[in-house]
């Protein structure tokens, strides 16, 4: 029984004429009669007997109208409250970041979101950009904030929200300090401390120094990046790390080339996004144009 039927089966019987219907319902009369009479071989009962132009409610009719009418009601009712509800930013956001976008990009926006949607519960996991991928891919998680890989799987949809510059840094401690015109093959002919062979800004690096002297020397290797700027500032070794990190305790080197890194949005090309998932690619894309 569909609600267009009973909706003309109404009307028809509150203004006491098809035609009249018709106009009421922005329909042609052959398409409110053709309704109607649907309903009617539906149902297996005449509604209206059909007096010449006067048209009457049989007692089928008379039954059902009370009941049409409720249902019509009870259905823009739930229409409204779905309308209410996919407009309003509330419940739960599952969502992964990577810990140094967690410190260094996303506090004001937190700040910003949580003051503009209070009724979403924040539910972020700290991860490497790979695994927080991973687990858009899976399904488990709704959206990753995280370094974005260079060739993503074709299930995921990724956006760049910041350019992300990267600078070959040493101690001020380290042989390298004092050169005054390094070179990448000077560079890897010392040991580096870099994140893992399957992150990333690994493949990044990996990419530039493609084809130059023996390739990396690698003497330690840790996923944080902060972990990677103190080994840098205790001479353990030089490392590619965000231009941003920058501070007194170690020295960007003067290297070509420009080597740059994106991070942004990470989410599921198949899945439709909850209202919270959807303010929060919205407030990131704010920050990126203010």
């Amino acid at each position: 029984m569909e609600l267009n039927a009973l909706s003309a089966f109404v009307a028809v019987a509150e203004h006491g004429s098809f035609s009249r219907a018709a106009q009421a319902l922005y329909l042609t009369q052959p398409a409110v009669s053709k309704r109607v009479s649907g309903l009617e071989a539906e149902l297996g009962v005449r509604l209206f007997d059909r007096l010449g132009r006067q048209i009457a409610l049989t007692d089928a009719g008379r039954a059902l109208l009370p009941r049409a009418t409720d249902l019509l009601q009870s259905a823009g009712e739930l229409q409204r409250l779905v309308t209410r509800l996919s407009d309003e930013v509330a419940g739960p956001l599952l969502m992964a970041t990577s810990h140094h976008i967690g410190l260094h990009r996303l506090p004001d926006i937190l700040r910003s979101y949580n003051h503009q949607h209070p009724k979403v519960q924040l539910d972020i996991r700290f991860m490497d950009s790979e695994a927080a991928c991973r687990a858009v891919e899976a399904g488990e998680i709704e959206l990753a904030i995280v370094t974005l890989p260079v060739e993503p799987p074709e299930s995921l949809a990724v956006e760049a929200i910041w350019d992300d510059p990267l600078d070959f840094f040493v101690g001020r401690g380290h042989p390298l300090a004092s050169v005054s015109e390094p070179t990448l093959a000077i560079l890897l002919q010392h040991p580096a401390v870099l994140p893992g062979p399957a992150t990333y800004t690994r493949a990044i690096l990996e990419r530039a120094v493609a084809g130059i002297g023996d390739g990396l020397k690698v003497a330690m290797s840790t996923n944080y990046l902060e972990t990677l700027k103190m080994l840098v500032a205790a001479d353990l070794g030089w490392s590619l790390l965000p231009a941003t990190m920058a501070d007194d305790g170690i020295i960007a080197l003067p290297l070509a080339p420009d080597i740059i890194r994106r991070l942004g949005l990470v989410t599921h090309r198949r899945r439709t996004l909850s209202n919270p998932a959807r303010a929060m690619v919205e407030s990131c894309r704010q920050q990126a144009t203010a």
